[in-house]
């Protein structure tokens, strides 16, 4: 009987018997989490694993790759205390303040222009590969001749000529190897914002634009009106990336200063290089990397808040 009478009220319903799943129901059940499992677990392997190895680290005596005694948080305030940390950050938030939004401004503007002039894309598309495509090492080579002092390209028709440079390269110049570096870094990755925001200004829909049109209104209200709106959710992601990309540069400063003249172009990364390869202090380069996760952390939980509920963007 579906329902059976109770002697002091109505009818109570019985409960509809479990259904049980069949065997390709339930292969179809764990075949998303088949796919992803290599994935995941190589991901644990070489990113979990060691960083939560580091944390362990952070918190004992470790130099010359002999682990010592606990140290608490030893290390922690050995660094927090050291003013050389805290100018290789002011170094990373510089570099990031300055080449990351210059790289979206262009980018946005080369996309713009892009989308508008259809006959130069075969030839310029293919062009915007090439500095993103090259390897550092061929883009600090390229760089330190074109900035060599007295003979370098730039160096000697445009620096000196202007009086900015006097027989030197720019990346030996204390007040300017930094934005040098920044130059340099603008035009490796400007191409690749260029290229990311005409895709996404391609894919976006005509309908609104003529719909825009109609009703009159011009170039500049359709940029501001539809454009930035329907890209937001492609600005928070490619910015986001970008600003962690840029933050934690590496090669491109090692290869061309090294982190010199002095410290004047010592990022954070750099100085972790030579904590662990030259003054041998394992313990406090793991506190460094900590550190500086925990700082990611908090900045990409507020740029989510953020993007998701002032800009939608997620």
């Amino acid at each position: 009987m579906a329902a059976s009478e109770h002697p002091n009220g109505p009818a109570r319903r019985e409960p509809p018997p479990k259904r049980v799943r069949s065997r390709q129901e339930r292969r179809d059940l764990w075949y998303p989490y088949i796919l992803i499992a290599p994935t995941m677990i190589t991901l644990v392997i070489v990113g979990l694993v060691p960083f939560t190895f580091a944390i362990f680290i952070s918190f004992h005596e470790m130099t010359y790759l002999n682990m010592g005694g606990f140290a608490g948080v030893d290390n922690y305030s050995k660094l927090l205390g050291d003013s050389r940390f805290w100018h290789s950050l002011l170094i990373s938030f510089i570099f990031v303040a300055i080449a990351v939004p210059i790289e979206f401004a262009l980018g946005l503007v080369g996309a713009l222009v892009l989308s508008q002039f259809v006959r130069l894309r075969s030839f310029v598309i293919p062009a915007l590969f090439i500095p993103t495509m090259m390897a550092p090492i061929v883009v600090a080579l390229a760089w330190k001749i074109m900035l060599a002092g007295s003979w370098g390209l730039l160096s000697y028709n445009v620096l000196e000529r202007f009086g900015i440079l006097d027989e030197t390269s720019a990346f030996a110049s204390p007040d300017l190897a930094l934005f040098a570096l920044i130059f340099v870094d603008i035009w490796e990755w400007t191409p690749f914002m260029t290229l990311a925001f005409f895709a996404g200004i391609q894919s976006l829909p005509a309908n609104p634009y003529r719909a825009a049109v109609v009703d009159g209104a011009n170039a500049l209200q359709r940029f501001f009106r539809l454009t930035l709106p329907m890209m937001t959710p492609l600005f928070a992601v490619i910015g986001l990336l970008r600003l962690i990309d840029a933050f934690k540069v590496f090669d491109t400063i090692f290869l061309l200063t090294g982190g010199g003249p002095g410290t004047a172009t010592e990022s954070v990364s750099v100085l972790g290089y030579k904590l662990v390869f030259e003054f041998w202090e394992i313990g406090r380069a793991s506190a460094l990397a900590v550190v500086v996760w925990i700082l990611f952390f908090i900045f990409c939980n507020v740029f989510y808040q953020i993007a998701q509920k002032k800009l939608k963007a997620f």
